[in-house]
């Protein structure tokens, strides 16, 4: 049986309606309070004419055929709110970076023929610049930040439009909805323009939201069953990253399908270790999500310099960026009653492998136990490589994958290509699949450097550098040689107070990857830029390594 993302949350609400649902400050929602509240939103949405479906039977698999609402918002009970209120109401709601200048944001409401946008009052300024430009809005809704900004013309308060409307759909809605409803996630865009990949929601929510019994992994059969399974397990989690990125909000999803505690930091402007750990200690926090090195070496650093009550966590959790071994083992030293789970999917796959590390037995960063779900295909693209296949290969998914990017059939075909009659999803992860049946990660393949005739993997340079204690963070990028055609450069952040020559940091790579890998520069900066999610910015990088 497939399942609808709104029809799942409202039986497990009907199962924990008194429940805490959403944690964030002082404000505390059960679930039958977050419930309305989203049904609220619901309304405004098809109050305002938005809730138009085109049978998927009608559609191309890069189309959407439903309307879309754009979610500007920090991390907050309302980004949930607003997520969970579109598909409620068959409004497609798709996530935005809030770092994003006026000419990018046009780029994405454009090309995601955006309907409505709730946005928080900080981000008005840069609203107001694309506004006009945007020839299908509808609706603009406004969340009272505390930042001062006015309302924009023409946009209504947020909590005011939502307020005013009942609590309950129309019952015609509700039975329209359907497992083909959309949902719709913006690539970060680090190495290009970003994309709008497609899924319908009975497959995302299989591979992302909680769509899988806790015991055996299998897919949930009946809403009762995962209605009764709520009823019985509780578990408290903390997305740390933002929710603009999947990982954040497929957490916090998850959890909102199985019944547990969503905790909200409040802290959205940067990343406050201290702060997190304070609210782990709390709330009892059980399951943190971090995204690599970006948080996982400052959270390190305010473990060991602070005395911080952390024996409620189950599981730290990283996913969307490399966490490297030395981080690893600091986390579980600091935390030694919660486990470590190192996490390999894309927007484009969903989950696709993982590792698990304990204390005193910390798991190589580059290599991971594939799901069942997950395949290496060879080089070509043009079979299925078996364990021990002598060569690199793409790590692919099958099964329950998106049906492609939003009005691009030549990108879609590109990376859902079909082999023997199988669909895949290949989002660009370069692996080799080992004789045990694990895999060996070498790096996406857009972050790759053809330098002399060979290929090298930013990121296992990266790794590699990370290795060297005085190294806080690394980008490996690529820039024009004559020599080479292209070199390998290192952008790298020192530890404050440690000043390494750049003869002991490559001594240190070569210990872990072949010579010809290693940086023909090493630039040093005062901070690494990366996105809000902490993956790294190669744009950002590759104009240092240019510039110098």
């Amino acid at each position: 049986m497939e399942h609808n993302i709104a029809s799942v949350f409202e039986a497990v609400e009907s199962a924990v309606k008194d429940r805490p649902c959403i944690v964030c400050d002082t404000q505390v929602l059960t679930y039958r309070e977050f419930g309305d509240r989203s049904r609220q939103f619901a309304n405004v949405l098809l109050d305002a004419g938005l809730g138009r479906s085109t049978p998927r039977s009608e559609l191309a698999d890069h189309e959407s055929g439903q309307d879309h609402v754009a979610v500007y918002l920090h991390n907050s009970a309302e980004y949930l709110e607003v997520m969970l209120g579109a598909f409620a109401a068959r409004v497609v709601p798709f996530n935005v970076n809030y770092r994003y200048v006026a000419e990018e944001l046009e780029y994405l409401l454009c090309d995601a023929g955006t309907r409505g946008v709730v946005y928080h009052s900080a981000f008005a300024p840069v609203m107001a610049e694309v506004r006009d430009r945007l020839v299908d809005l509808e609706l603009l809704l406004q969340v009272d930040d505390g930042s001062g900004v006015d309302l924009l013309p023409g946009a209504e308060w947020y909590h005011t439009a939502r307020d005013a409307r009942p609590t309950q759909i129309d019952p015609a809605v509700r039975a329209a909805r359907c497992p083909d409803d959309l949902y719709l996630l913006y690539t970060g865009g680090t190495t290009g323009r970003p994309k709008g990949v497609l899924w319908r929601q009975a497959d995302i929510f299989v591979t992302s939201l909680g769509g899988r019994r806790r015991d055996d992994a299998t897919e949930w059969a009946a809403l009762s069953d995962i209605a009764g399974a709520a009823a019985d397990h509780h578990t408290s989690v903390m997305p740390a990253s933002p929710f603009m990125h999947g990982a954040a909000h497929w957490l916090a999803f998850s959890a909102l399908t199985n019944g547990d505690t969503v905790v909200i930091g409040s802290n959205f402007e940067h990343f406050d270790a201290d702060a997190l750990l304070d609210s782990v200690e709390e709330h009892d926090v059980e399951v943190l999500l971090i995204v690599g090195d970006a948080f996982g070496r400052p959270l390190a650093d305010a473990l060991e310099r602070r005395d911080h009550e952390v024996s409620s966590l189950l599981a730290i959790v990283s996913g969307g960026a490399a966490l490297s071994t030395g981080v690893a083992e600091r986390l579980l030293a600091a935390a030694p009653s919660a486990v470590l789970l190192d996490g390999l999917g894309a927007s484009e796959s969903g989950q696709q492998a993982s590792r698990v590390s304990t204390v005193g037995s910390v798991r190589n960063d580059r290599y991971f136990i594939p799901m069942t779900t997950a395949v290496v295909l060879d080089d070509g693209l043009e079979a299925v490589a078996e364990p021990g296949h002598d060569g690199i290969g793409w790590l692919a998914q099958t099964g329950r994958i998106p049906l492609g990017y939003l009005g691009d059939a030549e990108r879609s075909a590109a990376t859902f290509p079909s082999i023997d009659g199988v669909r895949y999803a290949v989002p660009g992860d370069r692996v080799r699949r080992l004789r045990d049946g694990s895999i060996e990660l070498l790096g996406r393949d857009a972050a790759t450097i053809n330098t002399g005739g060979e290929k090298v993997f930013a990121e296992e340079v990266e790794q590699a550098l990370l290795q060297h204690p005085a190294v806080v963070d690394c980008v490996v990028v690529g820039r024009p040689s004559l020599r080479w055609g292209d070199e390998v450069v290192a952008v790298v952040q020192l530890r404050s107070g440690d000043d390494p020559s750049d003869e002991e940091l490559l001594a240190e790579a070569g210990r872990h990857v072949a010579r010809f890998k290693l940086p023909k520069a090493l630039l040093r900066c005062e901070a690494m830029v990366r996105s809000p999610s902490g993956k790294a910015d190669y744009r950002w990088a590759r104009a240092q390594a240019v510039g110098a």
